[in-house]
């Protein structure tokens, strides 16, 4: 098992936490919450792995003398919604829940989401713990305490930031995924090489072929350096205030357009995000900024991990439509586009201004 401490500074440092990464590690979660004081508490499970993992660590908090229940929210991106997250608060009042119950949040990014922005509003704020069961939520949305809802205007609009008190990431969890989800979680372990390590890139380049049949050491190593490098980030920038953790955004612009304009749940967040790397390396190098080598060692590793690098596929997108709703993104200021842009392999920048002429021809290209 490894350890990765998520310290927050200043006034923030009391609620600094633990990512547990390992084998096995889920039956650990019964313990932490026993020795956190916690005697009551809420599993929310995706319905996916609700009778096997939701079972198993409302079996463990259960076991270490904790009350417990358990409420399923449906598998999929349409989760993540007004709609559920109403039910979901309904059925936390049902349970006459109280500041003194922690939320245990089983399955992958969107019942993370979605707990954890209930979690956040509900009595006005209940403690979360995370139990990611899929490559996404374990290297990525589990980590740094973002939360929300999507809106038919776009991905993630309403949320907040809620620091979770723990994370536990079991590697074995990885092994029930089907193929396609298992792959989309790759994309994100790419786009920590592509803008924070480019020694882990060219390890990742060197054990693709280890990493898409799911063996063990090498699995678990780019998940300990893809959860390590996020806690680094959001270290040092919780909250999105100095532009450090919009790096974590590489490729995401784009990918929450497609996402929002193909309909949530017809592309998988992480093929979404490797077609958002393929385009946003085609903007950076159309801007001058990283030479065409970059864009294709880039593709080549997508491509050997069998992700998606084009649009093509999805059907006619109009150029104008996905630069509307990239127009409606966080991180644009003003009605400016913003893109978070490589520089190198290891490197990327927030880039303000974007000439949409420059996005509309990205857009289009193959």
């Amino acid at each position: 098992m490894t350890t990765i401490r998520v310290h927050l500074p200043g006034d923030a440092a009391d609620r600094s936490y633990d990512i547990l990464c390992g084998s096995g590690v889920v039956s650990a979660i019964g313990p932490l919450l026993h020795a956190a004081g916690v005697c009551r508490a809420v599993v929310v499970a995706d319905a996916a792995v609700a009778a096997s993992h939701g079972k198993s660590v409302a079996a463990s908090t259960a076991a270490a003398g904790v009350d417990v229940h358990m409420l399923t929210i449906p598998a999929g991106e349409s989760s993540k919604s007004i709609r559920v997250l109403g039910e979901l608060w309904d059925d936390l009042a049902r349970l006459a829940v109280d500041r003194g119950t922690h939320v245990v949040a089983v399955g992958g990014g969107v019942v993370g989401d979605l707990a954890g922005f209930a979690a956040a509003t509900f009595a006005r704020g209940l403690p979360v713990w995370h139990v990611p069961t899929t490559l996404v939520a374990q290297v990525d949305s589990a980590i740094g305490g973002k939360t929300g809802i999507n809106l038919a205007g776009g991905k993630n609009l309403v949320g907040c930031f809620w620091q979770p008190r723990g994370v536990v990431a079991d590697i074995d969890t990885l092994g029930t995924l089907p193929e396609r989800e298992f792959k989309s979680g790759l994309a994100e372990v790419v786009k920590y090489g592509v803008i924070l390590d480019p020694e882990f890139f060219t390890w990742l380049e060197d054990h693709a072929a280890s990493l898409l049949a799911r063996q063990g050491p090498e699995l678990a190593y780019a998940v300990e350096r893809s959860a390590a490098l996020k806690a680094g980030v959001v270290e040092h920038d919780e909250r999105e205030t100095s532009g450090l953790r919009a790096a974590l955004n590489y490729g995401h612009t784009f990918a929450h357009a497609y996402e929002t304009a193909t309909g949530y749940g017809t592309l998988l967040h992480g093929e979404a995000v490797a077609i958002g790397m393929g385009r946003a390396a085609r903007l950076a190098a159309a801007l001058g900024r990283i030479e065409s080598e970059v864009v294709g060692r880039q593709d080549r590793l997508l491509a050997r991990l069998e992700l998606p690098i084009s649009p093509a596929g999805l059907g006619p997108l109009e150029s104008d439509r996905l630069i509307g709703i990239m127009g409606r993104d966080k991180k644009t200021t003003g009605g400016r586009l913003r893109f978070v842009l490589p520089t190198r392999i290891g490197h990327v920048e927030l880039v303000d201004g974007v000439d949409k002429a420059l996005v509309h021809q990205v857009l289009e290209a193959p």
